[in-house]
């Protein structure tokens, strides 16, 4: 992927970056229409009603499908920004930038001594992978912020947890990116930027909190990897049914809640899994240690999630790409398939939906292949960020006492 040419040059990627989003551009503004579900109604209906909403001065509290923290409001007001355009089109134009945005840091870093063009090229191939959807959701703009927290987060941790606390209170899961963090001062600057930023939007905006109670009723999606028992249940007899619930398509029906019950058992197992890390980890010191703990942390939260979207291999391509930066990267196989994956979700949504929908074999196939491919890259990503880090053997939970051994010896 990176030869002297290409690798070094920043244009080379530029100019592909250029090509690929053009087309993400034409298809999102509806100048060709790309195969399978319309994926920007999203932006020109649901986003546009919870714009509407928000600026009146209040959260959506009557809209099951607003199941965001507060700072979400502001990537659903964005497109303010540009009164000249309709709220769509302002909103792909914004997304764009972003991902401009992200593609320039990475291409900066990667200039650095110890550094690499790798993450660049990875980001610039995955995106459009994904298809239009990655500019019809707001995740690309928290990847972002993101991918501009890892970046600074090795000469900078207080910028690191202000970031990661922001990204946190628009998508949640930025707040993972804080489980490699040294020191204090990453963790300090998470705590009083997403303590100000929270306190500030329940003062001034009534509901800002109202998403956790619409988290808690949603049950088993479709594509998850939950899911997949249902897929297969359907062909032996299983009566559930798949509706639109809680702003997605999901399995209702009977043993539902125990699949979404035990999912969630899976996350709070990792979440073990990763204070478990942090207790026996000694080697937390190193130029890619923090990128690579995020991204494992970010696979195992997805793959255990009983939700997952699309749009979510953004925020895995944008974290792989911050791996692959560095030269010291343990996560080039996970990236690899992280890439690959993608691809593949593009085939599932939009392009195979109805396929998924009814569960025929082709779309199980897809989820299966999917699926497989990032529990793959997260026991992959789990295994290299042990190794690298936690000492071989056992911890012995207390010192030899040589001396009391030799004693007893004597006077035997």
């Amino acid at each position: 992927m990176e030869t002297k040419g290409a690798g070094r040059s920043p244009w080379w990627p530029l100019a592909v970056w250029c090509a690929g989003r053009a087309a993400l551009l034409l298809f999102v503004f509806r100048v060709y229409v790309f195969p399978g579900p319309d994926v920007t109604s999203d932006v020109s209906v649901i986003y546009r009603g919870w714009y509407e909403v928000l600026r009146q001065g209040t959260f959506p509290l009557d809209d099951v499908t607003w199941q965001y923290p507060p700072a979400a409001a502001l990537a659903i007001l964005s497109p303010a920004a540009l009164p000249f355009l309709s709220y769509a089109h302002a909103f792909f134009v914004l997304a764009c930038l972003c991902d401009a945005v992200v593609l320039a840091l990475l291409l900066y870093a990667g200039r650095r001594s110890g550094r690499s063009a790798r993450g660049a090229w990875v980001w610039v191939a995955g995106v459009p992978l994904l298809g239009p959807t990655v500019y019809a959701r707001y995740d690309l703009m928290v990847t972002a912020v993101a991918v501009a927290a890892l970046l600074a987060g090795a000469r900078h941790p207080r910028a690191l947890g202000a970031l990661a606390a922001l990204g946190a209170l628009v998508k949640v899961w930025p707040a993972l990116l804080l489980v490699g963090a040294a020191g204090r001062r990453a963790w300090v600057s998470a705590a009083v930027t997403g303590a100000g930023v929270a306190l500030l939007f329940t003062v001034s905006m009534p509901g800002a909190f109202a998403f956790l109670t619409f988290q808690r009723d949603r049950g088993t999606e479709v594509e998850s990897l939950g899911a997949l028992v249902f897929h297969v249940a359907r062909h032996f007899g299983w009566r559930g049914e798949v509706l639109l619930n809680y702003g997605s398509i999901e399995f209702l029906g009977p043993w539902v809640n125990v699949v979404s019950t035990a999912a969630l058992a899976l996350t709070g197992a990792a979440f073990g899994w990763l204070l478990l890390w942090r207790l026996r980890a000694r080697r937390l010191e190193g130029p890619a240690l923090l990128a690579d703990a995020a991204l494992t942390a970010v696979l195992l939260f997805t793959v255990t999630s009983r939700v997952i979207s699309p749009q979510y291999l953004v925020w895995l391509v944008g974290l792989a790409a911050v791996c692959l930066t560095h030269r010291a990267t343990r996560m080039g196989p996970p990236a690899l398939m992280i890439v690959a994956a993608s691809f593949l979700t593009v085939l599932e949504f939009p392009l195979g939906f109805s396929h998924v929908v009814l569960s025929d074999g082709y779309g199980v196939t897809l989820l299966v292949l999917r699926n497989g491919l990032l529990v793959a890259a997260t026991l992959t990503a789990a295994r290299r960020l042990w190794r690298a880090t936690v000492p071989p053997g056992p911890a012995a939970p207390f010192p030899p006492r040589p001396a009391r051994t030799t004693r007893a010896r004597v006077s035997s």
